[in-house]
């Protein structure tokens, strides 16, 4: 039960053993995850063992390896892992690499252990986790419930105390939608921040490596290991990860946020999500900001149809060589062939139309962040429905046209390539989570962390609101 950081400082302390903290969260992961599915291809207990005492070793001889010394972690089942069964949530993937990605490499080299793998949705396609390989990870307030997605198993498992920090990655909500199902914190930091390594390095510009955390202060503990520049991720920036070990606390007399809603009405949002968020402004405004209504200065309807043909474009690219052969294609998820098949339609040039759309959503935010510190939207557009339910097919009366359309409230922040968080902001009439996206400047990585911890120590929504399942 204690935070992140409180655990780190345990450690190399000596107060506890690296042995101790391993045995214990094993057996409470051998105890809560067959309920809920959320940690995959789990290490052997005894191996894992070994590894922390060797780390309790290393810290009896001077050798403290870094802020995850001795500390049990699982990576998304999309990141390679040596040695460690990889996914990507499908059969046709399915392997043991011989390298580790760039993000796994920094975990380990600042001492974690790596327990296995976080359950993803296939080809981390969708805001549902479930896939061929492992199955469906149910939601940890409700069992019958999404955990959202793609980075479910991680907001699961951090959610239920199974491991004290999680990463992920996030195209379209997937560290920010499961936070807010789960009542957790998801941050997706700014465009680079996090080196990712792949086949194509210049072109995959929409999704983020980041962290999720039952605190801010444990969210800015994991960016401080994951981030900073690679000289094998061209895009990677080079900013030092050390701002993250910044401190949290500042004032936020006059500062001004912008509130979005349901962007003038365009988003359909299910009945009390609305309302949820507005008791968030609320509290913002207890710690001396300025909230404002707030509009899109450009036409949502364009950031979509934008939206589609980018990753249209990118899913298609990343997918062509299974999509090409027959056999392959066949087991494909219908979603991810309607994405290739989507893709295989689009010019150049209508890329860079979307590209330029893009861009001139940029500019005009730009102009909106020279009056607003943050903006602020609901995390997702209704609250975590069956599990059994692949996709909703309507929102609040309204048909859903694709898999995703549920999730175009996250679809701005993803555009803009700047820093958005997930805050908690408690739970509807049925007991369901939900949040709320604080969006800030490019870069300004450290000072969205820095309104979200305010507004955590004032709510405290994570540590007043446990899950019944650890309750």
């Amino acid at each position: 039960m204690l935070s992140a950081v409180e655990l780190v400082r345990a450690i190399r302390a000596r107060t506890v053993s690296c042995a101790e903290v391993m045995a214990t969260f094993l057996d409470h992961i051998n105890r809560l995850n067959p309920r809920v599915n959320a940690l995959v291809s789990l290490q052997e207990a005894d191996a894992l063992m070994q590894q922390a005492r060797v780390r309790d070793a290393q810290l009896a001889r001077g050798e403290y390896l870094g802020r995850m010394h001795g500390l049990p972690h699982a990576v998304k089942d999309l990141a390679f892992t040596a040695g460690i069964r990889t996914t990507r949530g499908s059969p046709l993937l399915d392997a043991v690499p011989d390298r580790d990605s760039i993000l796994v490499e920094r975990l380990k080299a600042q001492g974690a252990i790596l327990i296995g793998k976080t359950n993803t949705a296939e080809l981390g396609l969708g805001s549902q986790t479930y896939n061929p390989v492992f199955g469906t990870t149910l939601n940890a307030y409700h069992p019958g419930k999404t955990s959202g997605g793609s980075s479910g198993g991680a907001a699961v498992a951090l959610a239920l105390r199974m491991v004290p920090v999680a990463d992920g990655s996030d195209m379209m909500g997937s560290l920010r939608n499961p936070a807010a199902y789960n009542n957790v914190f998801g941050f997706r930091p700014s465009q680079g921040r996090v080196p990712a390594d792949g086949d194509e390095l210049f072109l995959d510009h929409l999704s983020e490596w980041g962290a999720m955390g039952r605190s801010v202060p444990d969210i800015a503990m994991l960016m401080s290991v994951i981030a900073g520049g690679d000289p094998r991720a061209p895009l990677s920036t080079s900013e030092d990860p050390a701002e993250f070990l910044q401190p949290l606390e500042r004032s936020f007399k006059s500062v001004r946020l912008g509130w979005l809603g349901d962007l003038k009405g365009y988003l359909p949002i299910e009945p009390g999500i609305l309302e949820l968020c507005r008791s968030a402004c609320a509290v913002f405004e207890t710690l001396g900001c300025t909230v404002e209504e707030a509009s899109l200065p450009c036409s949502p309807a364009a950031l979509w149809e934008a939206w589609l043909t980018l990753r249209h474009w990118l899913v298609a690219g990343d997918l062509e060589a299974l999509y090409k052969e027959p056999v392959t294609r066949a087991r494909l998820k219908p979603e991810a062939r309607w994405e290739v098949e989507s893709g295989q339609h689009l010019t150049a040039l209508d890329v860079y139309r979307a590209s330029a759309a893009r861009s001139r959503w940029y500019t005009a935010a730009a102009e909106l962040f020279e009056r607003y510190e943050a903006l602020l939207l609901p995390s997702a557009q209704l609250f975590p429905f069956d599990a059994a339910t692949l996709w909703p097919r309507s929102v609040n009366g309204v048909v859903m046209d694709t898999y995703h359309r549920w999730m175009e409230v996250v679809v701005p922040a993803s555009l803009l390539g700047g820093p958005v968080l997930n805050v908690p902001v408690g739970f509807g009439a049925q007991g369901l989570p939900m949040g709320l996206q604080i969006i800030g400047r490019r870069h300004a990585d450290h000072a969205v962390l820095q309104l979200g911890h305010a507004y955590d120590l004032e709510t405290r929504w994570v540590s007043e609101r446990l899950p019944p399942l650890v309750s």
